[in-house]
């Protein structure tokens, strides 16, 4: 329950710290006093978000802080899940600086907005006007029989199967989409392979070839000069050879006199080595080439193929040519891949499917099995509204696919008259009626949520006398199981109250201020009385106030 409220700098709001008790509370105050101004703070306790627009003095930061006793609300695994120290009496608390940031607390410990959101919708159900527009909503329909039926568990199982299947859907779709596309391409790629991979292409194979086809294409002149090479080095009469071996033995007559001129001798000695190591190889490479047309044609077969895998490819080399192979390898293995991912996300859609199905099917037993005592439930609270002769019935029919909540379709369909067929609220309820609806939908769902606090906003709109008082019985029932406050400008509603808070606006010249405070009991009288008779009080509203507060 909210054990207590402290606000700073919100709004109309300089600063608020009020206390709330268990029981059935009540908050009253002038239209404009600032009602809505508590709730939109609580609500950003809550997880809601917020902006710089609500610092009511724009150098200061805006705090608001809850203290919530929860324990006996088995929300301990909450806590240990987040790694937040747990405490009977926890207090949630937001800063809203003038810079615009936001920061959010669970027991001092900085956490982010949607774990302030989450433990809020544990602990809190604000029941704002606006809300009752849900009424007609088949989402929120939906909602409240899975809460009165206890589905959570089933129904997070069957949401979370849900969430794999559209996901395992989405990419069986793709993939076979995918897969229709690359079936074209197939052939073309498998033919591309198999040209280059029946080349058998070798690294360094087309410098080599392009090496040999030239020396093969010119061998006539290279034998000639490698002919006249090798005469002018051994063979002719003054050949090198000859000559040297000349200079040699002259050189070797007089190397015995000095020793440059032996030296020389050695060097002369040296050079003739060389010389016909030089001619012993011009000798063996002439023998080597010999012109092979044949050779030449295969020479130039081979070379045009690969320079025609060049062209086709636009690159210029084996190792290109062999890259190319390989992705196209890869390409292939890919597609071939694809039936055996259809084939597997084909099987995993069926279990999912099926899994659905028993999910679904359970959940429809578990929610249809609900519908006769919820239906009592509510024509009760109706009856004790003063709508006796109401009918409200909910429908139901099958989704043809399965959504996020099932495959059942639900409305929620009424009748307030005698003799008038039943249709979808918003065509037939009043906003009297609606709010009873309402009251009484909130009534059942107390009974199951397990929520420590109900807040109404003025759920009694359009009511009014008998109606409001039954309303205001409904709401002091309601409480005996949970803490329920309410915001109401009906007096009949007010007098059911445990504790009575008032809210009011200060004004002077220079400023505006909201402010709440706890009735004491002739206070309340007062308020009450005023309720009833407007500023001037009479004695006659003073004795009705006294009656309703005795009721």
């Amino acid at each position: 329950m909210l054990k207590s409220l402290s606000i700073k700098n919100y709004a109309l709001i300089d600063k608020i710290e009020i206390d709330f008790f268990n029981g059935f509370s009540i908050i009253t105050g002038e239209t404009g006093a600032g009602k809505s101004i508590l709730l939109g703070a609580l609500s950003l306790i809550l997880g809601q978000r917020a902006d710089t627009g609500i610092l009511k003095d724009k150098e200061k930061k805006c705090v608001i802080e809850g203290s919530f006793y929860i324990k006996g609300y088995q929300l301990e695994s909450f806590f240990i899940e987040n790694e937040i120290e747990y405490e009977n009496e926890s207090i949630l608390r937001r800063e809203i600086s003038p810079n615009g940031k936001s920061r959010a607390f669970i027991n001092d410990l900085p956490v982010n907005l949607n774990l302030l959101k989450d433990i809020g919708l544990q602990l809190v159900d604000i029941h704002s006007q606006h809300q009752s527009l849900n009424l007609n909503n088949s989402i929120f329909q939906l909602n409240v029989i899975d809460v009165f039926a206890s589905n959570s568990k089933i129904l997070t199982e069957y949401q979370s199967n849900f969430i794999n299947y559209i996901k395992t859907k989405s990419e069986l779709e793709k993939i076979t989409e995918l897969a229709t596309k690359t079936k074209a391409d197939f052939d073309f790629f498998n033919f591309q392979y198999n040209e280059i991979e029946n080349a058998k292409l070798q690294e360094g194979e087309q410098e080599s070839l392009e090496e040999e086809a030239k020396t093969l294409n010119n061998s006539e002149e290279i034998q000639s000069n490698l002919s006249n090479i090798f005469n002018l080095l051994s063979e002719n009469e003054i050949s090198v050879i000859n000559a040297l071996k000349d200079a040699q033995h002259s050189v070797e007559k007089i190397s015995k006199f000095s020793d440059k001129i032996d030296e020389l001798a050695k060097r002369i000695n040296s050079v003739n080595i060389e010389i016909k190591d030089i001619a012993a190889e011009v000798e063996l490479i002439a023998g080597d080439i010999v012109f092979d047309s044949e050779r030449v044609e295969i020479i130039n077969q081979r070379l045009d193929l690969i320079y025609a895998l060049q062209q086709k490819h636009k690159v210029k080399s084996v190792f290109e040519l062999t890259e190319i192979k390989n992705n196209l390898e890869i390409n292939l293995l890919e597609i071939n891949s694809y039936d055996e991912k259809i084939k597997k996300l084909t099987q995993e859609l069926e279990e999912l499917t099926n899994k659905l199905n028993a999910n679904s099917k359970e959940l429809s037993e578990k929610r249809k099995n609900a519908f006769a005592e919820i239906e009592n439930y509510i024509f009760n609270q109706l009856i004790q509204l003063g709508m006796p002769n109401s009918k409200f019935k909910i429908e139901h029919n099958f989704t043809e696919d399965f959504t996020k909540n099932g495959r059942d379709k639900i409305k929620f369909l009424f009748s307030a008259n005698k003799n008038t067929d039943i249709q979808d609220i918003a065509k037939v309820a009043s906003g009297g009626e609606i709010s009873r609806l309402m009251l009484s939908i909130k009534s059942l769902l107390s009974k199951s949520s397990g929520l420590p606090t109900i807040i109404f906003d003025e759920i009694d709109t359009g009511v009014s006398g008998e109606i409001a008082d039954k309303m205001g019985s409904i709401m002091e029932q309601m409480s005996y199981g949970m803490q329920v406050v309410n915001i109401t400008h009906l007096p009949q509603v007010a007098a059911k109250g445990n504790k009575h808070y008032l809210v009011y606006k200060n004004d002077d010249e220079n400023n505006s201020s909201t402010g709440i405070k706890l009735l004491s009991k002739e206070e309340r009288l007062q308020e009450i009385a005023k309720m009833l008779s407007g500023e001037n009080i009479t004695k006659e509203a003073i004795e009705n106030a006294k009656v309703l507060l005795n009721n």
